[in-house]
C-alpha cells in the first residue's frame, strides 16, 4: 500500500529514535477527547483561540545517552521535552482538544539568540521531534549559535496524538506484496487489502480521523509559536515539510520571520502526475545508482547490468523468497521488501555502497541487508512491530485531497506505468487508490501564493527521485514572494550538503539576506 507522498524521508537523515522519554508525556484530557470530537475545517480565515501553555520537562537524561557518540553530541545541548494542547477542529475550538509533543534543543552561550527554528522532516508521519533532535547534531554552528531548535511532531504524527489504526499484522502483509502486480485478481485482492485497512482506520476513529490534515496542522503550528513567545515564524522543512510550510504562510503570511522549504512538492500537480513523476524520479535514481556502481575501481558487486540484475533478483524472489541471516529474523525477502529497500536506499547517494552490497548479498541467499534497508522505510524495528508512520502517513494524505480514482482507472494506469517504469511504475499507479478507500472527511490543501510574506526560499534538487525539481520550480513561482534555488547534485533535499546551499541559506535565515532568484549551485 502506498501513499501519495510515499513515507518521504527527511533531508537531514532523520535518527529515527524511538521517543519513549519516561516523564516527557502526560495523558492529559484532550488526549481521549480527540478520539471523537467531530473534525473537517475549512481552508477559510482561521479561527482564533488562545495559545496554551507549554508543559516544559528537562529531557538530557533521556536524550544523551540515545545521541552520545553522534557527530555533533559534543555540542553543548540542552533539551527540552514539552506537550501543550490544540482544538481537534478549528472550526468548533471547543468541542475537544489534542495533545501535541515538542522537542527543544538549545545550544548553552548562544549567542545573539534570535528566536526558534522550526524543522519539520516531511512524511509525512514522520516525527519533527527526532528531527530537532539530528539538526542540533548536525546544522551548521552558526545556526544552532542562534536559533533554538524546535521539532513539534504534527497531530497525529511522533507522540503528539498519534493515529494508530493499522495493525503491524496488515503492515507486514502489505510491504511484502509484490508492488508490480498487473493481474486483475492480484490487483482485486490488493484493493480489497487496502478497503479493510480504511474501514479499520475508520471504525477507530469515525468522524475525527479527518482531524488528521496539514490546514490543522499549520494552525496548530501558528499557536505553539504564539506559545513559545515567538513575534514571528522561522522554518526549515523538507519535502512533505514544504506542503506544510507553504500552507503555513497561505494562512499566517504576516507572521513568517524566514522560511525554507527543501525539496519542494509540486503544489499544482495533480495526484497522477505526482504519482507518474516519483515513478520516473525513482527509475532515474536506480539508473544513476547502477551507473556509480559500474564506475567503482573496485567492480559493481551487481555485474554488468545492475537493472538485470534486479529483475533476476526479483523473480527469483517471487518463486522463493529469499531468508536473512540476521538474529531472530523469520520474514524472507518477497519482491516487495526488496524494492522497499532499494527505494529506502535512492533517497541519499550515500546510501548506495550498502543498496549495491544487500543487493548483491540477497542473490547469494541473505536478504539481512535488503530487508534492514526496507525496515528503514517502513518503520518496522526489529521486534517486528511499527512505529505510526504508515498510520500518520495515510491519514493525512488522505484528509488532505478530495480526488479519487475507480479501481479500473488505476489498473489502466498501472499496466500502462509497468510497461513505461518497469521497477516502480505500477506501484505508483496502485498507490492512486489508496484515498479512494479512505472513509473520513476531507480538507484539500488550499492554494498557496502567500499574498504579503516576505521572501520565502525554495530549494530544489535535479537529480531528487522524491520530489523532482520541477516542484520546486513551480512552488517558488506559485509563491507570490518565493525565491528559487537549485542544486546541481542527486538525492532527496539539498541543505546543508553542499557549501553553496549552506552559505545562502545560513545568510538567509540569520541576517534576511536573500540570494538572487534562480540561483543554481553546483554539485
Amino acid at each position: 500500500m502506498t501513499a501519495r507522498h510515499r513515507l518521504t524521508a527527511t533531508g537531514g537523515a532523520v535518527l529515527a529514535l524511538a521517543l519513549t522519554l519516561a516523564g516527557c508525556t502526560s495523558s492529559g484530557e484532550g488526549e481521549g477527547e480527540g478520539e471523537t470530537a467531530a473534525a473537517g475545517s475549512t481552508t477559510e480565515a482561521p479561527a482564533e483561540p488562545e495559545a496554551q501553555l507549554i508543559d516544559w520537562t528537562d529531557c538530557d537524561s533521556e536524550i544523551d545517552p540515545i545521541i552520545a557518540g553522534r557527530p555533533g553530541s559534543e555540542r553543548d545541548l540542552t533539551f527540552s521535552c514539552g506537550t501543550t494542547t490544540v482544538p481537534v477542529s478549528y472550526d468548533d475550538p471547543e468541542g475537544g482538544t489534542l495533545q501535541l509533543f515538542l522537542v527543544r534543543a538549545s545550544l548553552n552561550g548562544q549567542t545573539y539568540p534570535i528566536g526558534s527554528l522550526f524543522v519539520n522532516p516531511g512524511g509525512p508521519g514522520q516525527s519533527a521531534a527526532d528531527a530537532a533532535i539530528q539538526a542540533a547534531l548536525t546544522l551548521p554552528e552558526a545556526i544552532v549559535n542562534q536559533f533554538d531548535i524546535v521539532g513539534l511532531d504534527p497531530r497525529g504524527s511522533g507522540l503528539s496524538t498519534p493515529v494508530e489504526c493499522i495493525s503491524d499484522e496488515q503492515k507486514d502483509e502489505l510491504f511484502a506484496a509484490d508492488p508490480r502486480v498487473i493481474d486483475a485478481a492480484a490487483q482485486d485482492a490488493l484493493f480489497s487489502e487496502i478497503e479493510e485497512v480504511a474501514a479499520g482506520c475508520s471504525d477507530e476513529y469515525q468522524e475525527a480521523l479527518g482531524a488528521f490534515n496539514t490546514v490543522d496542522a499549520a494552525r496548530d503550528m501558528d499557536l505553539v509559536r504564539q506559545s513559545l513567545g515567538d513575534d514571528q515564524l522561522n522554518y526549515l522543512g523538507y519535502s512533505y515539510g514544504t506542503t506544510l510550510g507553504s500552507t503555513y504562510a497561505e494562512l499566517f503570511p504576516e507572521q513568517v520571520r524566514a522560511m525554507v522549504l527543501d525539496g519542494a512538492v509540486d503544489p499544482n500537480a495533480t495526484e497522477q502526475e505526482a504519482a507518474e513523476a516519483q515513478a520516473q524520479g525513482f527509475e532515474a535514481a536506480y539508473d544513476a545508482f547502477a551507473a556509480n556502481c559500474l564506475s567503482l575501481i573496485s567492480g559493481c558487486p551487481l555485474g554488468p547490468d545492475p537493472r538485470a540484475f534486479l529483475g533476476e533478483l526479483l523473480t527469483q524472489a517471487a518463486a522463493a523468497p529469499i531468508p536473512s541471516s540476521r538474529e531472530g529474523e523469520t520474514r524472507q525477502a518477497t519482491p516487495g521488501l526488496i524494492l522497499g529497500g532499494v527505494r529506502s536506499a535512492l533517497y541519499q547517494p550515500s546510501a548506495w555502497p550498502q543498496l549495491a552490497q544487500s543487493l548483491a548479498a540477497a542473490r547469494n541467499g541473505d536478504a539481512a541487508g535488503i530487508l534492514t534497508l526496507a525496515d528503514t522505510y517502513t518503520g518496522r524495528n526489529d521486534d517486528g512491530t511499527y512505529s505510526n508512520v504508515v498510520d500518520a502517513n495515510l491519514a493525512v494524505n488522505c484528509a488532505d485531497t478530495d480526488e479519487e480514482f475507480s479501481a479500473s482507472d488505476v489498473q489502466a494506469l498501472a499496466a500502462d506505468w509497468n510497461a513505461r517504469y518497469p521497477l516502480f511504475g505500477a506501484d505508483a499507479a496502485l498507490s492512486l487508490y489508496t484515498c479512494s478507500a479512505w472513509e473520513a472527511p476531507r480538507t484539500p490543501l488550499p492554494e498557496r501564493d502567500a499574498a504579503g510574506s516576505p521572501p520565502i526560499l525554495v530549494i530544489g534538487t535535479q537529480g531528487d527521485p522524491v520530489t523532482p525539481v520541477s516542484g520546486a520550480v513551480d512552488l517558488a513561482e506559485e509563491l507570490e514572494n518565493g525565491v528559487l534555488l537549485t542544486w546541481q547534485g542527486s538525492g532527496h533535499t539539498a541543505y546543508p550538503k553542499t557549501e553553496c546551499v549552506t552559505a545562502a541559506v545560513n545568510a538567509y535565515l540569520i541576517d534576511l539576506a536573500v540570494p538572487q532568484d534562480g540561483l543554481t549551485c553546483p554539485a
